[in-house]
């Protein structure tokens, strides 16, 4: 808050001392002028009046340096707040500074003793959805060896696009409950990004193989500087959604490419109904789904919210270029070697 600011506000909340010493000096003024037994000039009731008005104006200026001291304080330390602010506090000058300095620190303790309790509580319950989720895993492995062993029956072709869709959700899942502790799982690594890419084109190959869809990979290798699994994560969620929202027979093309600042981007274009401009701004919130997703009925509205939640703390900027009827291109842009030392100071 600039001085100017604070001195105004002082005066907004001073002004019953303002009103009350105008009111006193008019009165003296009106007794000094109808008392026949004092004389005095207007000459000399001016100047007392000045003299007066000045010496409140000094003591007024004073006041509001020595109050507001505390306030100062606290406002440096709130632009530099870390950790245990509680702890260091400024000094009390007065009755009122102290009260404000106890009740902060009971609501900072208070509020610390909640978020612990939060924290827990959530700790449980990743461990719990992972516990569950790894669980999960073991008849899904069990059911993945009987397709393979059946491949012949085409009963058992659609069965294993349905597995896929199991499979990924449940991958999924365990990728959100890892996600409040993404830097502890974090190694960084040299990897080609065609290469990621191929992955999950097997990854997906029977969902695509049922809806005739192809996967055309387009520009020579790259190599980036990235955490292997998280950078396929982000990858299979536009890699599922390019699949989804493909008509049957089209192609979905993957390209990686270099721009004129040394990137390598990543691009995963589809054929699909494409993004009106309206919904565009929104596809990366939370439980957005959007008017094709709400048609095809099978959007959670995570997806590409995951996915840039997850890039922009590996400093990789996902975008979007989109029109009705033309398709969606989604482009993945990786930091370059320079850029990448910044990336993973903020991680840590």
């Amino acid at each position: 808050m600039k001085w100017s600011t604070m001195f105004f506000h002082y005066m907004a909340d001073r002004k019953s001392w303002l009103f009350f010493f105008l009111a006193a000096l008019g009165v003296m003024d009106v007794l000094i002028w109808i008392d026949k037994g004092i004389t005095l000039s207007l000459h000399s009731l001016l100047y007392l009046n000045a003299l007066l008005i000045f010496g409140f104006a000094l003591f007024f200026v004073w006041r509001f340096f020595a109050e507001t001291a505390y306030l100062r304080s606290l406002q440096q330390l709130q632009q530099a707040m870390e950790g245990d602010w509680q702890e260091v506090l400024p000094k009390a000058n007065y009755a009122t500074d102290q009260l404000t300095n106890d009740i902060l620190r009971q609501a900072a303790e208070s509020y610390s003793r909640k978020l612990a309790e939060v924290k827990a509580a959530s700790l449980i319950e990743a461990d719990y959805t992972a516990a569950w989720v790894h669980e999960v895993k073991a008849p899904l492995t069990a059911m993945k060896l009987t397709i393979d062993a059946n491949r012949e029956n085409p009963a058992i072709r659609k069965v294993e696009s349905e597995w896929l869709r199991l499979h990924l959700m449940l991958e999924q899942q365990l990728y959100i409950s890892r996600l409040p502790t993404m830097e502890a799982d974090y190694v960084i690594e040299e990897v080609d990004a065609s290469g990621l890419v191929i992955e999950e084109v097997r990854e997906l190959a029977s969902w695509c193989l049922e809806k005739n869809i192809g996967v055309d990979l387009i520009g020579d290798e790259a190599n980036v500087r990235t955490d292997r699994k998280w950078c396929r994560f982000i990858l299979r969620q536009l890699m599922t959604n390019a699949v989804k929202y493909s008509p049957a027979g089209s192609t979905i093309r993957v390209e990686t490419s270099e721009d004129n600042r040394g990137h390598v981007v990543l691009s995963v274009m589809d054929e699909g109904q494409g993004i009106p401009a309206h919904e565009l701004p929104r596809i990366f919130d939370k439980g957005f789904t959007g008017g094709t997703g709400r048609l095809h009925n099978a959007a959670t509205g995570l997806g590409l919210y995951l996915a840039k939640t997850v890039a922009e703390k590996m400093g990789i900027a996902i975008t979007v270029d989109s029109s009705v009827g033309k398709g969606t291109a989604m482009r993945l842009q990786f930091p370059t070697e320079n850029e990448f030392d910044q990336v993973k100071r903020n991680s840590k």
